[in-house]
């Protein structure tokens, strides 16, 4: 069933991020007490009694913007607002009603759209504070709400059912892969999410750390059906000094932890540091699969050896994922970017394997006779028998006569045969040592 849209607009600070909150249920959209910090467009799923929609907040609208930046924003406002059903016309109840308010109307009025004006802002519903004079807009509809503290947000809901058109079943049955993007500011996420999608869905700019939010953009491709979530730039603890920094970096962690799949960009020019250890350690511990993706790999001088060369670079600079594949693209140019979609599947069928128990066990048996186990203090590790417990990472409970005695790098190596034997390619395996009750 294909859900209508509704798309919050308003100029900076009205409140748009606190309503949209409130649709979704959770603190997706970063509010703060200053204003331009929504810049791209963010989607989220609401519902009111059996009625489901789309809701999407948008920047704060400056109708005559003076930079890079805030001309980027009202594209993406404007955006949104061809797209949706039903525009939420977010005002101040407590500031009333100013210039860039009727502005912002004017530009409403010549979209076609139907149009609900929110009077956010309004602590006390007495006569004295009804939003009056935001219906000198011209607008029919106009509930006062406060946002912040959920009142009267229930008429607001009724109100927007009424209007929204009739939906109309569609069969959309498949599944659709969660794709995470993350990497370091100005490594190419958003410039690769518009070349996958052949528009400015995502704000593009020099500037690092132009997407603070997590922006969530469906795509198709062939014949297979993505979520991207584009992540603001992770930066290091020592960088993040203001609170809105702090919020963008727990919405990219947040990110990580609903995606199916963690592609991390690299970029080729500086190569693999410090900070994206800690980013894509993250989504190694968390046990997602990973896909390391090299970007700007056209900017890079080449012979036959480089891309071998980086890739051993690549490993030796993160040992733990020697198990991620890695892939040379460019956004820019569009090299091997669809590429990243069929292996984005490969990694997560790989993640979802179950290994039978019985060949599991003859695995085990077969690397415990090649390698004997450690021993300490003239105890030697038994390893009696292991069975999976789970996908997505998988998972294995090896059952021994006593824990302690496993060594880290044995466990490697348990972990390196099972690789050999399965596959489990871009996904994390975790392995558990239990001793046997028999012990």
């Amino acid at each position: 069933m294909k859900k209508p849209v509704v798309a919050i607009v308003g100029r900076p600070n009205v409140g748009k991020s606190t309503l949209f909150n409130r649709f979704i249920g959770e603190r997706r959209a970063i509010v703060e007490g200053t204003p331009n910090l929504t810049r791209d467009r963010i989607y989220g799923n609401a519902k009111w009694q059996n009625q489901e929609f789309i809701v999407v907040d948008t920047g704060g609208i400056e109708p005559d913007p003076e930079d890079n930046i805030k001309s980027l924003v009202l594209f993406q406002a404007k955006q949104a607002i061809a797209e949706a059903d039903l525009l939420l016309f977010v005002v101040d109840n407590r500031a009333g009603l100013t210039a860039q308010d009727e502005e912002i109307a004017n530009l409403l009025r010549n979209s076609q759209k139907e149009i609900i004006i929110v009077a956010n802002k309004t602590e006390e519903f007495t006569e004295e504070n009804q939003p009056w004079e935001f219906y000198s807009l011209g607008f029919d509809t106009v509930i006062p709400i406060s946002a912040e503290h959920g009142k009267n947000v229930g008429e607001l809901y009724e109100t927007i059912t009424t209007h929204l058109p009739e939906q109309k079943e569609e069969d959309i049955s498949e599944e659709i892969l969660q794709i995470a993007i993350v990497g370091k500011p100005n490594v190419g996420k958003s410039s690769l999410i518009n070349y996958v999608l052949g528009q400015e869905r995502v704000l593009v700019s020099a500037e690092p750390g132009t997407t603070r939010d997590a922006v969530d953009t469906m795509v198709e491709v062939n014949n297979n059906k993505f979520n991207l979530i584009d992540t603001a730039g992770l930066r290091k603890k020592s960088q993040v000094d203001w609170s809105v920094e702090y919020y963008s970096n727990l919405r990219s962690i947040k990110a990580m932890d609903r995606a199916d799949v963690v592609l991390m960009m690299i970029d080729a020019k500086e190569g693999i540091t410090s900070q994206d250890k800690k980013i894509v350690g993250y989504a190694h511990d968390e046990g997602k699969p990973i896909i390391l993706a090299v970007n700007k790999w056209d900017s890079i001088e080449k012979d036959d050896n480089t891309a071998r060369e980086y890739q051993e670079e690549i490993y030796y600079q993160l040992k733990f994922l020697n198990y991620a594949p890695v892939i040379f693209i460019s956004a820019l140019t569009g090299q091997r970017v669809e590429e990243i979609f069929q292996l984005a599947e490969y990694v997560f069928d790989q993640a979802s394997l179950r290994a039978k128990t019985g060949l599991l066990n003859e695995v085990i048996q077969d690397a415990v006779q090649l390698k004997q186990p450690p021993s300490y203090k003239e105890r030697r590790l038994k390893i009696y028998y292991a069975t999976q417990t789970a996908v997505r990472p998988p998972t294995f409970i090896f059952f021994v006569n006593d824990p302690e005695l496993v060594h880290f790098a044995y466990q490697r190596y348990l972990e390196n045969a099972l690789r050999e034997s399965f596959g489990f390619i871009g996904s994390p395996i975790w392995l558990k040592f239990r001793k046997r009750k028999s012990e």
